[in-house]
């Protein structure tokens, strides 16, 4: 049987590199890649459907779905978790020092609806009572290129919300004081961000949380969660001709999952033998926390579709079996 070709839109990471890179392919595709930053292939994706397959924020793919319209069907491949609510900038003086302290603040998001950013609202409202409305919300991508301007969100109208004006950035604006805090910034080039300056290398400038390992670990043993974010859609029509892709495109990023494993595992090798580094450790190292399983990641799914309905972004609580190729949904 000869391979299918697809167009592919991957972001460059250890886990998309091996497709990337040619060394892991899926049996029976051959796939035409572009990497990509996730914001614009995210909002090319959206806006033009460009690709066959590619990476997309599960927020938007949540709106999609809940709106009865999604071209897509996801696979439980998660090429990005993150504790989102501990990457929030704050500026020094601000008087911020709790997640209490943000209320009345202004906030600034590059895409009000990115999964990121729902993520951390969510997490600050079930953890702190700090909900969304208690801020002011200032979005720096213009709406005719953001993941809400693609798909139709319109902010709730009690909700505090602004568009930055066109010759500003998010960046500049927290280190001139019109913005408190950032939930998220992205200073990669691409098409619709437009922040550059390295905030973290700034002394007016840290995190809300002091130690940020630290809270990532009591979040973490308090709910269970790491958190997901970008999945890997299909072109539904694609699986409606060729049902058995999905799984092949979910062996591949297995495959290459398996080498960022071992990787880490042999690293450790020497040390172990040296007596540096106890066996325990790598015997941890060796078990991936990052499941591509739609079962080991329910408590994840189930958690980030109540925020987005609790946030208004989806019109009703999408179910997760909703959002993935019905072959996947076993993983």
């Amino acid at each position: 049987m000869n391979n299918i070709e697809l167009s592919a839109a991957f972001t460059i990471n250890e886990r998309t590199r091996p497709l990337l890179d040619g060394s892991v392919a899926p049996a029976g595709i051959t796939l035409r890649l572009s990497p990509m930053e996730s914001a614009e292939m995210f909002w090319r994706q959206l806006e033009f459907g460009e690709f066959d397959v590619s990476e997309m924020s599960l927020s938007a793919l949540s709106r999609l779905v809940a709106d009865g319209k999604s071209d897509w069907l996801a696979l439980p491949v998660f090429t990005l978790r993150r504790f989102y609510h501990t990457q929030l900038l704050v500026r020094a003086d601000a008087g911020i020092t709790t997640p209490a302290d943000l209320r009345g603040k202004r906030a600034g998001v590059p895409d009000y609806i990115q999964t990121s950013v729902v993520w951390a609202r969510g997490v600050l409202a079930d953890e702190y009572g700090v909900q969304p409305s208690d801020l002011t919300w200032v979005m720096e991508r213009e709406a005719d290129r953001s993941l809400g301007g693609a798909l139709g969100f319109v902010p709730p109208p009690d909700l505090r919300f602004a568009f930055l004006a066109p010759d500003k950035s998010l960046d500049r604006m927290l280190l001139d004081g019109e913005l408190d805090v950032l939930f998220h910034y992205i200073t990669a080039r691409n098409l619709v961000d437009r922040s550059r300056v390295d905030l973290h290398a700034d002394a007016r400038v840290r995190t809300l949380y002091p130690d940020v390992a630290a809270e990532a670990v009591r979040y973490h043993a308090a709910t269970g969660m790491y958190p997901v974010n970008h999945t890997v859609v299909v072109r539904r029509s694609v699986i409606e001709r060729y049902p058995w892709v999905a799984l092949n495109i979910v062996d591949a990023f297995n495959a290459a999952a398996e080498r960022v494993v071992r990787r880490l595992v042999d690293g450790l090798g020497p040390y172990v033998a040296g007596g540096l580094v106890a066996k325990s450790v790598r015997d941890a190292v060796a078990v991936d926390p990052w499941p591509y399983s739609v079962r080991r990641s329910r408590n994840e799914l189930d958690t980030l579709l109540r925020y987005l309905h609790e946030q208004r972004i989806t019109s009703r609580r999408v179910n997760a079996e909703e959002l993935f190729a019905p072959t996947t949904l076993a993983l």
